[in-house]
């Protein structure tokens, strides 16, 4: 008779437990702050918590969320997907000129690599520029996204296409600070003066918010640039 009752209360603790979760994440009254919410949508202004990927991933993976997440910290349009030949193309397609604080010149490129700038710029660049350099930063330069061509290797041109065929990757080459000052990934990424800790801080921090990252300790392909991609194999180098 013990055994039953025991087992009684313990199937009506976890129906409470079960319930209070379904309440928690689902009433609209509920204590839980929307960042602790798997379930509510990505907000880049929320604070970082360990559901944060995990809403950027799902956001990534479709247009419509991807966009609702995005066009509130970002001057962007959405476009019509571009076809190109070989296999080449973007879609979904965007033209973005700002995420966040930071303009861009122009680039067409995927929501998902602009919704993951997006998080980079807030969450780490503009973090450690204040750290490292006393300022924030006001402008991205890139060598683009889209370029409908094979991967590029130390030996020459490869056999597959890269991820800047699809626009699934971009290349940023260095930045221009509020105070005006100019910074080229080339000339600051070996030392220890402040604009070397700023690159590899932000270099560090891209791989927590795209899938791979590439610098210039990967090979001299990638001296005078990050490149970073919204797909890939989770390298980090």
């Amino acid at each position: 008779m013990r055994r039953a009752w025991n087992a009684l209360v313990t199937i009506v603790t976890g129906l409470a437990v079960v319930a209070g979760g379904i309440w928690l994440l689902s009433d609209p009254k509920s204590p839980l702050p929307d960042a602790w919410n798997p379930l509510t949508p990505l907000d880049l202004t929320a604070p970082v918590t360990p559901w944060t990927p995990m809403k950027l991933r799902r956001a990534a993976a479709s247009p419509a969320r991807c966009l609702a997440a995005l066009s509130p910290h970002a001057d962007v349009q959405s476009m019509a997907p571009l076809v190109g030949s070989d296999g080449c193309g973007i879609d979904p397609r965007v033209a973005l000129s700002r995420v966040g604080k930071a303009e861009f010149p122009r680039l067409e490129t995927t929501c998902a690599v602009a919704l993951r700038l997006a998080a980079w710029e807030r969450f780490v660049v503009q973090p450690s520029a204040q750290t490292h350099l006393g300022t924030g930063v006001a402008r991205f330069r890139h060598q683009s996204s889209y370029n409908c061509r094979t991967i590029r290797t130390e030996s020459g041109p490869g056999q597959r296409l890269s991820t800047h065929a699809t626009a699934e990757a971009i290349d940023i080459a260095g930045v221009i600070l509020e105070d005006g000052r100019r910074l080229e990934l080339i000339d600051h990424w070996s030392g220890s003066e402040p604009e070397a800790q700023f690159f590899r801080a932000i270099h560090e921090g891209a791989c927590d918010w795209f899938v791979t990252v590439l610098g210039p300790d990967f090979n001299a392909l990638h001296a005078d640039h990050f490149h970073m991609q919204s797909v890939g194999w989770g390298a980090c180098r």
